[in-house]
């Protein structure tokens, strides 16, 4: 073998003993990075039913091989969500520690103190047309069927929040088509616990309907006087009080007059005797002197 030969040869061996000796030294001597990835963390100490706003979240960075699997990497995912578990400081926020604004178990956490959520069954009619959604503002109005002098129609409440139309609990939210539809629909309201009491009393009394409103009109009626039959028609009194007549005129009692009903029930007032009075007893008046005092004394039978 010549003498270049060996140089080459050589030359590559310590060429290749230089190198495999960085790479050892690099392994050992410089710190291994590994990839990480953003993840939400809680901020501070917050207790299981807290509903999550931007301040209470921030992002931090976890190796990717410590992240958990169902670990909430965007921060938009996580606010007005309610915490199920209680979760520390610096802790990364997971999907099942959240509620959901659509599922069963997140829409208790998102009544607002003082609210209570009271659904009433109401048709697709009632609820104007099915454009009611979740998060609309609406009146409720209540009608009372009965007569002419009995029927009525009132505002009930004014300025009421929809918590949920049937299931639908979130405005973009969409049913399952294959899912069974309820027999009878029903809207669920926010109200107070007062309200609430009208609201569970009217619904009982008569038929419920609601009135779409303009989310940014908080306005109320100043004067809720109900509508009744005669503003509809004028003409139905007086058609009334002449059906009336031709009543009486053939002999039909007027049941609507107290008397009337009180001569056919038999209970007919009875003229009061007269009270004979007696005459008043005679009084006797005697003049006394003592010295110079003068009294008068009075006696009676």
């Amino acid at each position: 073998m010549d003498r270049k030969k060996i140089l080459m040869i050589f030359g590559g061996a310590w060429i290749s003993a230089a190198l495999l000796t960085w790479f050892l030294w690099a392994r050992t001597q410089e710190p291994h990075k590994e990839k990480t990835v953003q993840a939400v963390a809680a901020v501070r100490d917050m207790s299981a039913g807290t509903r999550l706003r931007a301040a209470d979240l921030k992002l931090v960075s976890l190796a990717e091989k410590d992240l958990p699997k169902t670990a909430v990497l965007d921060r938009n995912a996580a606010i007005d969500r309610v915490l199920l578990y209680p979760v520390n400081a610096n802790e990364p926020i997971t999907t099942s520690k959240l509620t959901g604004l659509s599922t069963a178990e997140g829409i208790p956490a998102t009544i607002a103190p003082g609210k209570r959520a009271v659904s009433v069954p109401i048709s697709e009619a009632a609820a104007a047309g099915g454009l009611i959604k979740p998060r609309s503002r609406v009146d409720v109005l209540f009608t009372r069927s009965g007569s002419l002098a009995e029927s009525l129609t009132t505002v009930l409440l004014e300025d009421v929040e929809v918590l949920s139309v049937g299931r639908l609990t979130d405005p973009g939210q969409q049913l399952d088509p294959r899912a069974p539809r309820p027999a009878q629909p029903s809207v669920t309201l926010l109200v107070t616990p007062e309200e609430s009491r009208k609201l569970e009393f009217a619904r009982n009394q008569g038929r419920l309907s609601l009135s779409l409103r303009n989310p940014l009109d908080r306005s109320t009626i100043q004067d809720n006087t109900p509508a009744t039959a005669f503003d509809i028609d004028p003409m139905i009194d007086s058609r009334a009080a002449a059906r009336r007549r031709q009543l009486a005129a053939k002999g039909v009692p007027n049941l609507r007059d107290d008397k009337v009903w009180a001569q056919l029930a038999g209970e007919e007032e009875k003229p009061k005797k007269e009270e004979k009075k007696e005459p008043p007893k005679p009084r006797y008046i005697v003049d006394v002197y003592r010295g110079d005092k003068h009294v008068q004394e009075t006696f009676q039978d």
